[in-house]
């Protein structure tokens, strides 16, 4: 019993208390995977797990700073006169706890002579429990020991995240899971902020446009694009080369070529339309199409050409030998307007050209407006933290703004140093540290350093660190939290995880790259709650660089919306929900003509009201109890949702007017003089039902027809949420649902942009993420199923509705499964066939599907998110 002295010394939060109440279910498999985000007391859950696991346990984190956080919280939480001593912070000398970090693990591995020898350590040394703090760094060679280890001796994984590293690859979140298992359970923010754990808070965007410089390199890329673009049309070479393509010239020879690409395929089909060419019909057969079909081929655009180069130039080269002294012409054309970069063709905007609005030196405006304000609204109480990449240490003595056109730790303290009481700022990462002279004796009173006169401001001091920078940072940490700093500026790789300042009000993301889990963890320092002061909130800057020229808003926006899907909070306008992803902030879906200086005079403005951010998370966490995921289906058409359902309402009063004033003039008098004989021999009433039916029936249908699609176009949901019944009976039935229907509850709506939106309640986290991950795949742009499913309504077909959807994956390995899901389906969607993708004639089908949706397959129509309810 290693632990049995051990016990908690405190009172147990409701949200923690609810976890642990269902720690035994959880941990059934070997496995508790656990979301928790900064402030939840991840550490404390932990350590009380290993106390109820008593167990032998070896406890990892990424830093050896929040590895001695363990023991720190050992001590203060679990041991009532901090003397716990049966713990190590090195493998080698293991004893009941030992805390260590993920780099001592992976270099103790190698060590070993085999992985016999490292294996006989745990069984040696009976360490039968494996906590991972911050799995999410699980993702590269580390990964390989551990995952090893566990299959090998079976040992208990418990994995503490506050962000799963969706954003990395496939391969690499496959791996992930596979060692954490999945998510048995997620402590939710609203919960912390009910508890107080964690402060009211808002996420805002500032925006700035690029510099003169950076517009003009984005012009002349779009120019060098279009000119090149045009070009194509007219290529001689290249129009050869299609048409003498083999999957053109001789497709039924290499149709198992073309099911594997079929997105190439049809862009040589496209690239010759454009090109004024003749396609012969057979190659339409290939794709599923028959004689009676008609046929829309797409527009040939810059999507397009990225298909269609990428492939010439690079996945099918090899097929091309003959071709290559043109080849090698075309790829240097792609290269000359740099298009070309790791080996992808890229129309719209490569990493190389969009680094320079990432690291835009209008950022700096855009800082100082924000700091501006903030202090214009805290006064003295201003607690800001700006986080950015790098340092930038060439402008450490540069003092000219003309000069500073970079964005970076020292280029924004120089910005603020000249608009700002100087006393305010401070300048903290790794390598340099910069603080003002009035704190110079009070830092040398704590710490061994010496000072060196910042050369460009004599007022500042450079401090040169003497052994460990740990010291320094904890001691300019303690300055801020007193007040007698306001500003801290830093990089993330230093601030971002495992430092804690709770006073913290105010944090600008000035940082573009890493993953949304550093963003996430950067993010956590400005929403922990403070202690005696119950009225902290944080706002939390995000600065986004536009890129007009692309309607979408360019890289900066697109980098920002991926991180959003990570953070829960609340919307910027009623009806306030708290909900992950950008959505919420209600930014334009389109950015060409987006007025950005008015925008950000109102995001200001709404920054001062603090008092409404505590109003607004009160009120909001009182319209849930749990989170719950759900699915989007973004509306599709051309014009935007309000103004399309507007015109239906339209159509409906101008085609039933149309038909009462045509009935009236038209219809009437023929029918008085056909039916005066009813008038006369059977009364007035029979006289007026006969009218009735005739107006009916003569004129009625159009009207009917309007009335019907615009009842039908504000019901749009409804559809999606027959899916999801078809869809919960069949996960049941094929036992991939524990929870009884009974506790089952699907919640369907229209937003007001016309998006459909759907979500399960009363299942399990698993369940939950089993269910939204299979509706997304149904109704997605076709990709690659193994089954599809095909609509055979006459009324759909007709009217050209979208007749083609995937069959979930899940489904997609068992045929009685299969039968099962097409039984539920036709029972709550309508009349169908399942139909197999593998055989020639279920390939040609699966084209077709996707040559359905091909104008949806550049487009992002879906988006899954959490919501508080």
């Amino acid at each position: 019993m290693p632990f049995k002295e051990l016990k908690f010394c405190y009172n147990w939060r409701t949200y923690q208390e609810k976890f642990l109440s269902q720690f035994e279910s959880h941990i059934h498999d070997n496995h508790l995977h656990v979301i928790a985000p900064p402030g939840s007391g991840k550490t404390i859950l932990g350590l009380e797990i290993m106390r109820r696991m008593n167990k032998k346990t070896l406890i990892l984190s990424p830093t050896l700073t929040i590895r001695n956080q363990w023991n720190e919280r050992l001590q203060s939480f679990f041991s009532n006169n901090s003397n716990f001593e049966n713990y190590s912070f090195d493998i080698n000398e293991p004893k009941d706890v030992i805390f260590s970090t993920y780099q001592s693990l992976h270099s103790f591995f190698k060590k070993c002579k085999s992985k016999e020898d490292y294996f006989e350590y745990f069984e040696k040394n009976k360490i039968e429990v494996l906590i991972l703090d911050e799995a999410h760094h699980l993702k590269n060679e580390w990964w390989k020991c551990l995952y090893e280890l566990k299959e090998h001796q079976k040992q208990t994984v418990v994995a503490l995240t506050a962000t799963p590293p969706y954003d990395s690859d496939a391969l690499e979140v496959t791996k992930y899971f596979k060692l954490c298992g999945d998510i048995d359970d997620e402590i939710a923010i609203p919960d912390l902020i009910k508890e107080g754990d964690l402060c009211p808070h808002q996420d805002y965007v500032y925006f700035s446009k690029p510099t003169d410089l950076e517009i003009n390199l984005i012009t002349d890329f779009r120019l060098k694009v279009a000119s090149f673009f045009d070009s194509l049309e007219f290529n001689s070479e290249l129009i050869s080369v299609i048409e003498n393509h083999r999957f053109v010239k001789k497709a039924p020879l290499f149709t198992s070529e073309i099911y594997n690409n079929p997105e190439y395929f049809s862009s040589l089909l496209i690239y010759l339309n454009h090109c004024k060419k003749e396609i012969a019909i057979e190659n339409f057969y290939i794709l599923g199409f028959d004689k009676k079909d008609k046929i829309e081929i797409p527009k040939f655009d810059l999507q397009w050409a990225q298909v269609l180069l990428q492939n010439l130039l690079f996945s099918d080269r090899k097929n091309l030998i003959d071709k290559e002294v043109f080849l090698e012409k075309l790829e240097n054309n792609v290269r000359k307007i740099h298009a070309i970069e790791e080996g992808f063709v890229d129309f719209v905007g490569t990493k190389k050209l969009y680094r320079s609005l990432s690291n835009s030196s209008s950022k700096l405006s855009s800082i100082v407006s924000i700091i501006e304000n903030e202090r214009r609204n805290l006064d003295e109480n201003l607690r800001a933290v700006i986080l950015t990449d790098y340092i930038k240490k060439e402008f450490l003595t540069v003092s000219n703004d003309e000069e500073i056109d970079r964005l970076g730790v020292l280029p924004i303290f120089h910005r603020l140093r000249k608009i700002l009481p100087k006393n305010e700022i401070a300048v903290l990462t790794g390598s340099i540290v910069i603080v003002h002279n009035d704190l110079k004796n009070e830092i040398l009173e704590q710490i061994e350093c010496s000072f060196e006169s910042l050369e460009v401001d004599s007022e500042f001091y450079v401090i040169k660190i003497n052994g460990s920078s740990n010291q320094i940072v904890k001691t300019i940490t303690n300055l801020f939290e007193q007040g007698k700093i306001n500003i801290v500026i830093g990089t993330k790789s230093l601030l971002g995880e495992g430092w804690d300042a709770p006073s913290i009000n105010t944090l600008i993301l000035a940082s573009f790259v890493g993953s949304f889990v550093s963003s996430n963890q950067m993010r956590g320092r400005a929403i922990r709650s403070l202690k005696g002061n119950k009225n902290k909130t944080g706002n939390i800057w995000h600065l986004v660089c536009l890129d007009a020229s692309d309607k979408h808003g360019g890289s900066d926006i697109a980098t920002l919306k991926r991180r959003f899907d990570s953070y829960v909070g609340i919307s910027s306008k009623e009806p306030i929900i708290i909900e992950s992803g950008i959505d919420r902030l209600n930014l334009p879906t389109y950015f060409d003509n987006f007025q950005f200086e008015i925008f950000n005079e109102e995001t200001l403005k709404a920054s001062e009201n603090r008092g409404f951010l505590i109003k607004a998370w009160s009120e909001a966490v009182t319209k849930g109890a749990s989170l719950t995921r759900e699915i989007k289906q973004y509306y599709q058409g051309e014009n935007e949702y309000q103004v399309e359902k507007q015109q239906k309402f339209k159509d409906v009063v101008k085609t039933s007017f149309t038909e009462i004033t045509i009935g009236l003039s038209l219809f009437l008098p023929q029918f008085l003089i056909k039916n005066l004989n009813v008038l006369l021999t059977k009364g007035m009433l029979a006289f007026i039902y006969a009218l009735i039916t005739g107006l009916g029936i003569t004129f009625g249908v159009r009207s009917y027809k309007a009335i019907k699609a615009y009842i039908q176009f504000g019901y749009l949901h409804k559809d999606l949420e027959k899916i999801g019944q078809a869809l919960v009976d069949s996960m049941i039935q094929n036992n991939f649902f524990a929870t009884p229907k009974n506790q089952i509850t699907l919640q369907s709506y229209l937003n007001l942009n016309g998006d459909a939106i759907i979500s399960i309640k009363g299942v399990s986290e698993f369940e939950s993420a089993l269910f939204i991950n299979a509706i997304e795949q149904i109704i997605q742009p076709i990709q690659n199923p193994r089954y599809l499913i095909v609509k055979t309504n006459w009324f759909r077909k007709n009217f050209e509705i979208e007749n083609y959807y995937s069959v979930p994956d899940i489904f997609g390995d068992k045929k009685a499964n299969i039968i099962v899901f097409e039984e539920h389906w036709q029972r709550h969607v309508g009349n169908s066939k399942i139909v197999y993708t593998r055989f020639l004639e279920g390939r040609k089908l699966l084209l077709k599907a996707r040559m359905f949706h091909i104008s949806n397959s550049f487009k992002e129509t879906t988006k899954k998110a959490v919501i508080w309810n």
